[in-house]
């Protein structure tokens, strides 16, 4: 029998999309979070160096990779080795099959947070397993097998402390259950100078990392969400089990690819001017929203802002589509962002600005 999954939430966008068309000045599309800057040289350039590679690559991924991803991490002050990391094919599959991965199945809860993106529950569904969403540990039912957790969160930017991270992962282990923290975003802190907490981070742990794990991509950080570069690290055991599965399913980054990923991780000028491009359009769009009389709630990291106007969030989306503006109702992330919307960062500078002055427009 086929699946049955939920409908594609960005298709019931499209009639918005068309009406956003109809402004004279084009669409400002801030409905995805996809990439729209140049990928660095240096990452362009490691690529190219490595299109020779006949042979099959490795699924735990090249020395050179892992070794890159385990100095991410040192400097971050976190410790792994290499046996704590692999690579994967972007983040977004990862999410979708750990929980088949994992053997999850009837009878089993994957818990995720109450706000979040569509993919958590999907992996659950794919696997036959329940779909639970709830923030508090103290809600996660009995049963609970997965846990994924999300900060920096997508798309409402909440960022957990290391205090709820570590309560997550003893609640977590209470219960027999993996806990995932999908850290995507974590180098887009606009809250410090740092990357916010990692749940490998040692203050979480408390010296030991099972059935943890922590889940990223280079999409955002390193605009390479063409590429489908991602990792994840965590539990020894845990990394073993899944690298087999992930063996037998020929779940394999290309080797072009993880080339590029590990000279694109040693690397963190580029990030930090990424970061800074971002940082200036979330200025221009956050001052134009507040301008506009939207509040602003959470967003303190990643490339999203969540604002309301104290209304239903498809009256917002098709307000804003008048505008020229497409961005997609807080209702794509469940029921708790009825009245919210996503605006993205991802878009060039000159249609942020077009943005920021349409919704002033509005406001006058």
């Amino acid at each position: 029998m086929p699946l049955v999954l939920p409908d594609f939430p960005w298709d019931s966008l499209i009639p918005y999309r068309a009406r956003a068309a109809e402004h004279p000045g084009g669409v400002v599309d801030l409905a995805v979070g996809s990439p729209v800057d140049p990928v660095p040289p240096i990452i362009r350039d490691a690529l190219a160096a490595a299109v020779d590679t006949p042979g099959y690559p490795a699924t735990q991924g090249t020395p050179e990779v892992r070794d890159a991803i385990v100095g991410w991490y040192a400097r971050r002050g976190v410790e792994i080795g290499v046996e704590n990391a692999i690579p994967t094919i972007g983040s977004k599959e990862f999410v979708a099959l750990l929980p088949t991965l994992l053997g999850l199945g009837a009878g089993d809860a994957v818990v995720f947070p109450s706000v979040a993106y569509p993919t958590y529950e999907v992996g659950a569904l794919i696997a036959g397993a329940e779909p639970v969403a709830a923030d508090d540990p103290d809600d996660w039912p009995p049963n609970t097998r997965l846990v994924w957790l999300n900060s920096p969160g997508n798309p409402d930017g909440k960022v957990h402390g290391h205090a709820f991270l570590r309560r997550a992962v003893v609640a977590a282990r209470e219960r027999g259950a993996v806990v995932a923290n999908d850290e995507c975003y974590t180098e887009l802190n606009w809250e410090g100078d740092g990357p916010t907490p990692s749940i490998l981070d040692p203050e979480v742990t408390q010296g030991s990392r099972r059935l943890t794990l922590a889940v990223h991509s280079l999409s955002k950080r390193s605009n390479l969400a063409g590429y489908r570069a991602g990792f994840i690290a965590g539990c020894s055991d845990l990394v073993g089990e899944i690298l087999e599965a992930r063996k037998h399913a020929g779940l394999i980054p290309p080797a072009p690819v993880q080339h590029a990923m590990a000279v694109a991780l040693g690397d963190d000028t580029h990030v930090r001017e990424q970061k800074a491009r971002y940082a200036r359009r979330r200025t221009v769009l956050a001052d134009a929203l507040e301008g506009a009389g939207f509040r602003i709630d959470e967003s303190r990291a990643g490339l999203y802002l969540w604002a309301t106007r104290g209304e239903d969030a498809w009256v917002t989306v098709g307000a804003l589509a008048d505008l020229g503006i497409v961005v997609p109702p807080g209702t794509f992330y469940g029921p708790g962002g009825s009245r919210h919307v996503r605006f993205s960062l991802t878009a060039t500078d000159e249609r942020i600005a077009a943005a920021a002055d349409r919704l002033a427009s509005s406001s006058n």
